[in-house]
């Protein structure tokens, strides 16, 4: 059961395959792992147990962030994302940067975000769209149209909590629409990164 992997000199963790989004670029519509590394598909949601005695023995040498992300959705297990993050700030001097689809507090009603202060560093968020419909159109949400705009109002909630935020927009989407999710980011103040869809499983940060 791959937990921790390695990938362009980061290390990736991967606690869930759950997801509430089924977005059309996904890339685990193209493959099971990325690069060279095993199965990101896992056997179960790995134990708080699991998760520590994999991150002992994973060879941490000269890693300076960690990531949340791998095949699923890391804020699907929010509690457990922060018990993780708890350990790992208390057995190292890494980053951590968790990316995610901003929708934690549809995933889990109430959910307080205030919870990820002083444990994460950075969040990249998944944009997608420029607009509550196309957003529907090409993440596909279980929550339906309310998802974009509470997406939105998770990157200003963490930003403002002083938190390091991005958003991502992938290629799939015509060129006019990166500019009008160019706008929204400027708008917000939050830097945006467009990343390039590929089909092979080289490209995922």
């Amino acid at each position: 059961m791959t937990i921790f992997y390695s990938f362009e000199g980061k290390i990736y963790i991967n606690i869930t395959n759950g997801c509430p989004c089924d977005c059309v670029f996904c890339i685990r519509k193209n493959g099971d792992s990325i690069e060279d590394n095993d199965s990101l598909w896992l056997e179960h949601d790995p134990s708080f147990e699991e998760i520590c005695d994999a991150f002992d023995k994973f060879d941490k040498s000269g890693i300076t962030e960690m990531v949340f992300c791998g095949y699923g959705e890391p804020t699907v297990r929010a509690d457990m994302l922060i018990k993780t993050a708890e350990y790992i700030k208390e057995n190292s001097d890494v980053k951590l940067r968790v990316n995610t689809n901003g929708l934690v507090r549809l995933i889990h009603k109430d959910f307080d975000v205030t919870r990820f202060k002083g444990l994460i560093d950075s969040f990249s968020i998944s944009l997608n769209a420029p607009n509550a419909e196309r957003y529907n159109e090409i993440t596909r949400p279980s929550f339906g149209e309310q998802a974009f705009y509470e997406m939105l109002k998770f990157a200003q909630d963490v930003k403002k909590m002083g938190i390091k935020t991005a958003f991502t927009v992938v290629d799939v989407i015509k060129p006019e629409e990166i500019e009008e999710c160019q706008k929204i980011a400027d708008k917000l103040d939050i830097p945006l990164r467009v990343r390039a869809y590929v089909t092979d499983n080289e490209s995922y940060t």
